[in-house]
Parts: structure tokens; C-alpha cells; sequence
């Protein structure tokens, strides 16, 4: 196969090769345009959007959007064919939820980004979004020791993460990852200053599994290696 050349060299051609290869596989694109196509709907998207929130019947979702349930069937077809819904029978009562699946997930997120609303404000049971992110922070600094995803704190809590992390934001004022380092870091310096635990130790304490990265993110946060702070810390307490 001839090299490909651009036309016109504009002295940044180093990834061109690579994009003209891609671009060649037209089925990727006649897939992604043909789920675009299929979403170019705004009552499939709202029903998505529902499905996103709630597992419903058809007369339920018919319900709830204003609509027959023939004219809802229609909608659910491509969506399932699509992979961002699926259902479960429970006797002749067929439920329709969004998918488990991270096409499903982004899809849920670009709606709520773009519509520049949230999740609603409250659950089924009454809880507040507010008091969902009260819970996660404390289970969060229950298990500083482990790595825990925004994709699991949202099924272990029920919201996705679009919400999860802005109304995270919101009340504490920072990302839940950086948030959740300070407090793990917090936690580690009291053990270096409190306890005889050794750095290792207390950077698994704190979920690294790596003792440099520790040192490094330690080193950050308070302007000394753990090292030099225990040593400062046990100079103070003899003074």
C-alpha cells in the first residue's frame, strides 16, 4: 500500500497516517452515525432519560410521558437494539431500565451535561441528593485504605455520577478525589506523628500501594517527605 502523504505539510503531520487509517473504516462510522440517527428523537431520548432513573412497564412509562403504550413500544425497540436499555419479565409484567454498560452511562451523562439539569432532587424513599453525599463521605472515609470508584459509589448509592460528583462538589467544595486525599493524607500524617507505624505501613493505611507515590503526594500536601516529618513531629514532643 503507497504511504500516505498530505498534500500540504503544515509541520504538525506526525498523526495524519493514523487518522487517515481510521477514517477509512467506514462500518465504525456508519455505526455511530446509525446511533445518532436513532436518537435523533426527543421523546426516545426522554425515554432513555427516564429509564436512566427508573425501572418502568410501558404503561407506566406511557403514564408519565403523556403517550399511548403502542407508541412507546416504538420507542423501546431501537433503544434495546441499541444496547442502552434492557428488560426483565416478572409474570406477563415486562420492566424496561437503561443498560449496565458504559455507552448507556456516557450516553445518561452527555443528556445531563447538555440539558443542564441533574438527576431529580430526591429518590424514591425521600432521600436528598445532599444526604446521598453525606453518606458517601462518610463510607469514604470509612474505607480510606480502599481504591473505590465513582462508578461503584454510584450503584452502591443509587446516583449516577454526574450528580454524585457535582452535588459532591457542591457541599464540599472539592472533587471527591481530592477531598478524599486530604483526608487520607490527614490520617496518615497523625500516624506518623502518633504512632510507631512505619511509613509503609501507614501509606497502606491510606490506600497507596506504593510507597513513593505516598511520599511524593505526602510531600505535596505538607512541603516535607514523611521521613522529615515524623522526625519533626518527635523533635516537638521532646521540646
Amino acid at each position: 500500500m503507497k504511504e500516505f502523504k498530505l498534500p500540504h505539510n503544515h509541520g504538525d503531520s506526525k498523526n495524519a497516517v493514523k487518522i487517515y487509517k481510521e477514517l477509512s473504516v467506514l462500518t465504525r462510522f456508519q455505526s455511530a452515525s446509525e446511533l445518532f440517527r436513532q436518537l435523533g428523537d426527543t421523546t426516545r431520548l426522554r425515554v432513555f432519560w427516564l429509564l436512566c432513573h427508573r425501572e418502568e412497564c410501558v404503561i407506566n412509562i406511557a403514564a408519565l410521558l403523556n403517550m399511548t403504550s403502542p407508541a412507546v413500544s416504538h420507542h423501546l425497540r431501537p433503544l434495546r437494539e441499541l444496547n442502552l436499555i434492557e428488560s426483565r419479565r416478572e409474570g406477563k409484567e415486562v420492566y424496561y431500565r437503561a443498560a449496565d454498560t458504559a455507552e448507556s452511562k456516557l450516553l445518561h451523562e452527555i443528556l445531563e451535561q447538555v440539558m443542564e439539569v441533574s438527576c431529580p432532587e430526591t429518590e424514591e424513599n425521600g432521600i436528598s441528593h445532599r444526604e446521598i453525599i453525606y453518606a458517601v463521605h462518610e463510607y469514604l472515609t470509612e474505607h480510606l485504605s480502599e481504591r473505590i470508584t465513582i462508578e461503584e459509589l454510584s450503584k452502591t448509592f443509587h446516583i449516577n455520577t454526574t450528580t454524585l460528583k457535582k452535588i459532591f462538589k457542591e457541599v464540599y467544595g472539592d472533587s471527591v478525589a481530592a477531598h478524599i486525599k486530604k483526608h487520607r493524607l490527614e490520617k496518615a500524617a497523625r500516624l506518623l506523628k502518633d504512632t510507631q507505624t512505619s511509613i509503609f505501613a501507614a501509606a497502606k493505611e491510606v490506600g497507596y500501594d506504593s510507597q513513593s507515590r505516598f511520599s511524593a503526594a505526602f510531600k505535596q500536601e505538607y512541603g516535607v517527605l514523611p521521613t522529615d516529618y515524623r522526625k519533626k513531629s518527635k523533635g516537638e514532643k521532646q521540646q
